[in-house]
């Protein structure tokens, strides 16, 4: 993570491309199979792409109408074990647990999630960095388009360092989303991490 006081120029013209963006429109998984027929590639294609899904419709959990069911974030640091939050739980109690991270480490941000119902198109986390209530860092990773699955499916982050030195140690809070090219928000939460010398 480069940690740096985002500039709120910036910000604006990253919103400017966001709002001039136009996501395909939303289909259904029967809409996506009917069109091009006649095309026995694509459709082979298709077939292999949705698995399962063309066949049945696959809902995980009858009860929550989402299409994405946001089950887990993970710091993956190599040499450790991950460190893990539940995200199925009440999210308010996120905060108290703070993650320590040892200063200068190269660390991965891991998400488990549950694609159910129909695809979902251009999945993004989106995660924002706040030290003292001030934006420090601001990242944003295009997950891509999912097919429902009965089975969790993931997505690793790339490497980021964690800051380093006297003025880098410290707790910082961060606000993470997990969204889609429809402006869905499947999950937001806010969870807490501590940069220090060492792991302890």
């Amino acid at each position: 993570m480069s940690i740096e006081i985002t500039n709120e120029v910036e910000l604006h013209d990253e919103e400017l491309q966001d709002a001039n963006y136009q996501p395909p429109p939303e289909k259904t998984i029967e809409e996506i199979m009917a069109a091009d027929q006649e095309d026995e590639s694509l459709r082979r294609y298709k077939e292999i792409l949705l698995g399962a899904a063309q066949a049945e419709k696959i809902v995980v959990d009858m009860n929550d109408q989402r299409k994405v069911l946001v089950k887990k974030l993970a710091l993956v640091v190599d040499g450790r074990k991950d460190m893990e939050l539940d995200l199925t739980g009440d999210l308010s109690q996120l905060k108290k647990q703070v993650f320590v991270i040892k200063e200068g480490v190269q660390y991965k941000v891991r998400i488990d999630f549950i694609v159910q119902r129909e695809i979902v198109h251009g999945l993004k986390y989106v995660q924002k960095t706040y030290r003292l209530g001030v934006p420090v860092d601001k990242m944003t990773h295009m997950v891509g388009s999912y097919p429902p699955k009965k089975e969790i499916q993931c997505y690793i982050t790339p490497s980021e360092e964690a800051p380093s030195g006297l003025m880098a140690r410290g707790t910082y809070s961060v606000s993470s989303l997990f969204t889609d090219d429809d402006k869905h928000i499947h999950l937001k939460w806010d969870w807490t991490f501590e940069i220090k010398k060492d792991w302890e």
